[in-house]
């Protein structure tokens, strides 16, 4: 089953559509579908672990919050 995000980023490449084939080439992927997919795959990774490290700190602000006496 092909991703049709993938298929729409390859048809609007137009002029750098070498480029990527080439690149994805030196990286040693099969072909220029395999390249977007890794590449989104890490992106979506990359927004999760963001999204994990900002509820984090949020969390600990609230801690910190709830930690301080009630005379204060």
């Amino acid at each position: 089953m092909q991703n049709q995000e993938i298929i729409k980023i390859i048809d609007n490449l137009k002029g750098r559509k070498n480029y990527e084939q080439k690149k994805a080439t030196k990286l040693g992927f099969h072909s220029l579908y395999a390249y977007f997919e890794d590449k989104l795959l890490k992106e979506k990774k990359k927004a999760e672990l963001k999204k994990k490290e900002l509820e984090k700190v949020i969390n600990t602000d609230k801690l910190k919050k709830k930690k301080s006496c009630s005379c204060c």
